[in-house]
């Protein structure tokens, strides 16, 4: 289904600004799937997209973000009991990627920040900014993620609805990785998909001042 918005008019740029097509693909005609084909998704499809996602932008270039491929029958009976009744469809998916955060992502500033290694002090000397970071920063990795998904022709459908102790203990058990959220990702079944919901107008949301 063709969505019906259009993107704004935007002033000349000395950048190259994407087409409506692009446009469509990744926002305007995209949507968030529950249903799913049976098309798979490789190895290398899964690294093409870490590859696109590692290059947004964190604060002081933390990347605090850990990713979960879920993929074998094995793992995705173990992410099942954590999976809120609801949100079980999502087992159908080819893949479904496990966004985390690492609470200790600071010991990687000297390898990420190089010209500035001492950066790790500021969050070892003050506990209480580490939470903060890593959640807002591995939040803006994951919507990274939805993007570059799409970006190279994968759906996606990202959901809240699961025990995070669960997912933990499965997946992330150094106890130092908390998940943030999930998403599946794969190609989607279009006749499952809902009719698009509204969106807040410029005039509800926000403001220029």
């Amino acid at each position: 289904m063709t969505a019906t918005v259009q993107p704004a008019t935007l002033e000349p740029s000395a950048k190259p600004v994407l087409d409506r097509a692009a446009l469509d693909t990744i926002f305007l005609a995209a949507r968030s799937h529950n249903g799913w084909t049976d098309a798979p998704v490789s190895d290398a499809e899964i690294k093409a997209l870490y590859d696109l996602v590692k290059y947004g932008p964190t604060s002081a270039n933390t990347q605090p973000a850990r990713f979960v491929f879920v993929r074998s029958a094995a793992a995705k009976a173990r992410l099942a009991p954590a999976l809120a009744e609801g949100n079980r469809k999502a087992l159908a998916a080819p893949v479904i990627a496990i966004i985390g955060y690492d609470t200790a992502f600071y010991d990687k500033i000297p390898q990420v920040f190089p010209h500035n290694p001492g950066f790790r002090d500021l969050f070892v000397n003050n506990p209480g900014m580490v939470e903060p970071h890593a959640f807002r920063n591995s939040s803006l990795q994951g919507a990274y993620l939805i993007i570059a998904a799409r970006a190279l022709g994968l759906d996606v459908g990202p959901m809240s609805g699961f025990d995070a102790a669960k997912v933990d203990a499965e997946f992330f058990p150094g106890g130092t990785v908390k998940t943030n959220f999930i998403a599946a990702l794969g190609h989607g079944d279009h006749t499952k998909v809902m009719e698009r919901l509204p969106r807040l107008a410029f005039e509800e949301a926000a403001q220029i001042v």
